[in-house]
């Protein structure tokens, strides 16, 4: 299967499907380790599905506890450009340290009072497909299909052919 491309970019071959991101991820490595020039290789995912992995609840307590550790960063940080560009002491960092946690925790149990108990949950989002395809630039394709199998353009072996699973 060849699909062609748009802008420009060259038309690409397929070379191998695979049903995780992974298998695709070690035929491209596979590759690499052989010399081929991987820069001409592309993992094309398709079927894409939003996955949302809910990690816990989040409490009052956990968003104050968010709220203040994001705070605390942000106090450091002020607190150091303070301590930089001032005759101040050390006091400046430990001064933005304390205001951060005290208004990221409150800002933060804010936040999720504000939410009325709608989302009262923590998550992780991710994009996963449901195939892998390998695919390689046209003009490369053939021997990038050598490569895996370990034959040369004369059909001869010259490497120990790669897992069934790979091609």
């Amino acid at each position: 299967m060849t699909t062609a491309s748009r802008h420009g970019a060259p038309t690409r071959r397929l070379i191998g499907s695979y049903d995780s991101y992974e298998d695709a991820q070690r035929v491209v490595d596979t590759l690499s380790d052989r010399g081929f020039p991987v820069d001409r290789v592309a993992i094309v995912g398709s079927d894409l599905h939003l996955v949302e992995q809910v990690v816990g609840r989040l409490t009052m307590l956990r968003a104050a506890l968010a709220g203040a550790a994001t705070g605390a960063w942000i106090g450091v940080l002020i607190g150091l450009v303070f301590w930089v560009v001032s005759p101040w002491t050390v006091s400046a960092v430990l001064s933005g340290l304390i205001a951060g946690l005290v208004f990221g925790a409150f800002w933060g149990a804010v936040a999720q009072a504000l939410t009325g108990g709608r989302r009262d949950f923590a998550s992780i989002r991710g994009i996963q497909a449901s195939r892998y395809e390998v695919m390689v630039n046209e003009p490369d394709a053939e021997a990038a299909i050598r490569v895996l199998t370990g034959t040369t353009a004369a059909g001869t072996t010259d490497a120990p052919p790669a897992r069934d699973d790979r091609l």
